[in-house]
């Protein structure tokens, strides 16, 4: 059924964003103050299941006014089958993370005015996150379903349970329907072998577990041609290698091989990341993480290396773009050469001068991960409709910074950050490095405070206001996610 303006009853009018139908059901995503409600119209019979607020007719037909609630989404799920997630395989693709659950219209409506060329992934949020803020994987899902029936997307998204360490964050978020399963090593990664000489590696690869012991991996000696660059296999070049990275392969492998026995048949498929480590991926490296993967059976559509520079949440790279590129087009031919794969750009929100780089260099075979910069228009957006509550969350988060920093690579400094006194216009704090680091990074202290604020609890207000000013978090984002999509969506020569 084509969109449709109005629907109207008995008992009330209407505005849906769109009215779309399955058999003899019909759907649509309505207004009403201070939220948006699903709406279904048809037969009783077709209905059984759904949770709903009131009941009216419309044309004969039985109309409910629904809320938005995981029993209601599976319903939608099963009987509109393009609001589930699918692989995406090597589509140039971009994660788009939303800690609030309010971020996907916004998502949606940016990919569609840069032309539709990079898929998104709608629903993405680490299980780190996840605890951060309160969430389940349900819930990341769910918000995701009603920002894609919403807005009626219809070309498919994927699902990233991101930064997965453990079976269990597996087996959570395969349940929940996610498609995308990224798998993070980290705590295996041995940055030792960045400093141990040739006889404290040999010693320390004799340690490695059997399956992934030097000598099994049969490169020794091996000489690789990368596009017109030789990188020869030497005995401490795969020692160090292996040393470094060895232990971290066989922990991607036994969580791949979980992964695949869950999903029982499931479509998934798996991102590999070793990107938050203390030292960069050297393109021989990434020839043994690569070699290794295949030899123990994984299959992988992106990796995200470890680049030079620094990746930090929510300001651009820091680093020599010029040795950037260089090693950033060893690591895009490395996965030509090895796969072909996708190259994952990790905390990859705002990194705008690279950008063009990436899709240089990958030729569309590029994975672009943000996180936070989708919470930073939503304070942008309050920064806008309430100063005065955006200077309370500002205060907050500089007392909550040096706290909620420890488990992210920032360099902001609170003393380098303007006080909230004497700034007249708030959202000049987003545009100002330190300052919006400390916003970025105190996002779970934010959104599960409690106190009272005048009167109304410090996060209900937080997310009334924007569910009061939906097209202005919507408009907020499509502009700031343009910018993001813009590099990626361009031609470019293979």
């Amino acid at each position: 059924m084509t969109p449709s303006s109005t629907l109207t009853s008995s008992r009330l009018d209407l505005v849906p964003t769109s009215v779309l139908s399955s058999g003899n059901l019909e759907f649509a995503v309505a207004e009403f103050p201070g939220e948006r409600k699903l709406v279904v119209v048809g037969n009783p019979n077709t209905m059984q299941g759904l949770e709903f607020d009131s009941t009216s007719i419309l044309d004969g037909k039985t109309l409910l006014i629904c809320p938005f609630n995981h029993k209601n989404a599976e319903f939608i799920r099963f009987h509109l089958p393009w609001t589930n997630p699918i692989p995406l395989g090597l589509k140039t693709s971009a994660g788009m993370g939303d800690r609030i659950g309010l971020a996907t219209p916004g998502h949606i409506n940016a990919v569609r005015q840069t032309g539709c060329a990079v898929t998104p992934i709608l629903a993405q949020q680490s299980i780190r996150e996840m605890t951060r803020t309160g969430r389940s994987p349900e819930d990341v899902m769910d918000a995701a379903l009603w920002g894609v029936l919403q807005e009626g997307w219809r070309s498919g998204f994927g699902a990233d349970a991101d930064h997965l360490k453990t079976v269990e964050d597996i087996d959570l978020c395969l349940k929940a329907g996610f498609t995308f399963f990224t798998i993070d090593p980290g705590l295996h990664v041995d940055d030792h072998a960045e400093t141990a000489d040739l006889a404290q590696l040999r010693n320390l690869a004799d340690l490695l577990p059997a399956d992934v012991n030097p000598a099994a991996s049969g490169l020794a000696g091996k000489v690789f041609d990368i596009e017109g660059k030789r990188i020869e296999i030497t005995e401490p070049v795969l020692l160090k290698a292996a040393v470094k990275y060895g232990k971290a392969v066989a922990h991607v492998a036994a969580m791949y091989h979980h992964l695949i026995s869950a999903a029982a048949g499931k479509p998934v498929e798996l991102e590999v990341s070793v990107d938050e480590t203390e030292q960069p991926t050297t393109p021989a490296e990434h020839i043994y993480v690569a070699s290794e993967l295949k030899r123990l059976g994984v299959n992988w559509v992106s990796l995200a290396p470890r680049f030079t520079g620094r990746f930090e949440k929510g300001v651009d790279y820091i680093g020599d773009l010029t040795r950037f590129e260089q090693e950033f087009g060893m690591h895009a031919a490395i996965a030509r050469l090895m796969g072909p794969y996708k190259i994952s750009l990790h905390s990859g929100s705002d990194k705008f001068s690279i950008y063009p780089i990436a899709m240089k260099h990958t030729r569309g075979l590029v994975h672009l991960k943000t996180a936070g910069t989708s919470y930073l228009e939503a304070l942008r957006a309050i920064a806008t409709i309430d100063p005065d509550f955006f200077r309370q969350i500002y205060r907050f988060a500089r007392e909550h910074y040096t706290t909620d920093k420890a488990s992210y690579h920032v360099s902001a400094e609170l003393e380098r950050a303007p006080l909230a006194v004497g700034v007249s216009d708030f959202t000049t704090l987003l545009d100002q490095f330190d300052a919006r680091e400390i916003l970025h990074v105190t996002f779970g202290s934010v959104l599960t405070d409690r106190f009272e604020c005048n009167g109304e609890g410090f996060y209900p207000k937080f997310m009334r206001i924007l569910r009061d000013n939906p097209d202005t978090y919507k408009q907020m984002l499509t502009k700031h996610f343009i910018r993001h999509l813009s590099p990626f969506s361009e031609k470019v020569n293979s």
